[in-house]
C-alpha cells in the first residue's frame, strides 16, 4: 500500500524560517519534520509518494539520502499548489494499488493510530478539541456514521470539545469518482471529496491520542520539547 505525504506548501505561516528551506525540512529534535512523517508510516505502507513544489530540489536531495523508505516517488504539484484535493489528483497516476493513506506533511500522528487507520477501506483520524472552530468538525448522523466535515464552524454550532478532522485519511481509488469544485480561495480540498464520498461509502472515524500540528514558528519551537518517540518509533540505529 502507498502512503502520500502532502509536502508542497509554501510554508507562508512559518516565515522567515521557510525563506530558504521548505517546511518539511525544518529541524525537529535533530531531524527534518519529513523524517518524522516517514517514521510514522514505516511498517504500515510499502512506499511513499511525497508531494512537492516549493524548493522541491531540497526535498529531492533529502529523499535520495534518507534510509527510512527504500521505495518512494516524488510527485510535483503543477502548475502550482491548488489545495490538498489537487495534490491528491496529482498523485493519481503514480499510485500502484487501490488503497492508500494520506497525511498532511506538517502534522504528526501516532504510529499506532495510523496503523489502525490503514485497516478499513475508508477512514480518517479524529481528536476532540476545545478550539474546534479552528479546524473541521466531524459530523455524524443519529447512528454515529460519518457524514461530512464542517470546516471552521462558528463556536455556537457545537459543544466543546468537538471531534475534529486532523488531516490523516485512508482512501481507495473510488475517491476520484467525486469531482471537486474550487473553494472560495480557488483551491480543491480533500475534505470536500471525503464528505462527498461519505454518501456512498462507510468511513471509520478513529480517535487519535497524539496529534502535533506544526503550523508556525511558535508551534515548531514548542514541538522541540514533545516526547515524539513515545508516539513515533525511531529508526533502528
Amino acid at each position: 500500500m502507498d502512503g502520500i505525504i502532502l509536502a508542497a506548501g509554501m510554508g507562508t505561516r512559518m516565515r522567515p524560517l521557510t525563506a530558504n528551506t521548505p517546511k518539511p525540512l525544518l529541524r525537529l529534535q535533530g531531524q527534518p519534520i519529513l523524517a518524522w512523517s516517514l517514521l510514522s508510516l514505516r511498517g504500515i505502507v510499502d512506499r511513499v509518494l511525497v508531494v512537492t513544489h516549493y524548493l522541491k530540489s531540497q526535498i529531492e536531495r533529502y529523499m535520495a539520502g534518507q534510509r527510512i523508505f527504500a521505495e518512494y516517488a516524488l510527485v510535483e504539484q503543477l502548475p502550482q499548489p491548488l489545495g490538498t484535493g489537487h495534490a491528491l489528483e496529482c498523485c493519481r497516476p503514480h499510485l500502484r494499488g487501490d488503497h492508500f493513506l494520506v497525511v498532511n506533511g506538517d502534522d504528526l500522528f501516532s504510529h499506532d493510530s495510523l496503523q489502525h487507520l490503514a485497516a478499513p477501506d475508508f477512514g480518517l483520524l479524529s481528536m476532540r478539541r476545545d478550539d474546534f472552530d479552528r479546524f473541521g468538525v466531524i459530523v455524524t448522523d443519529e447512528d454515529g456514521r460519518f457524514r461530512a466535515i464542517d470546516e471552521k464552524p462558528p463556536r455556537d454550532r457545537y459543544t466543546a470539545p468537538a471531534p475534529c478532522n486532523i488531516g490523516a485519511y485512508k482512501l481507495t481509488r473510488a475517491i476520484f469518482d467525486y469531482p471537486l469544485q474550487r473553494t472560495s480561495r480557488g483551491e480543491f480540498e480533500i475534505v470536500d471529496a471525503v464528505s462527498l464520498a461519505a454518501r456512498d461509502h462507510d468511513f471509520r472515524v478513529i480517535d487519535c491520542p497524539f496529534w502535533l500540528p506544526i503550523g508556525d514558528p511558535a508551534a515548531l519551537e514548542a514541538a522541540q520539547a514533545v516526547d515524539l518517540e513515545r508516539w513515533i518509533p525511531p529508526q533502528p540505529r
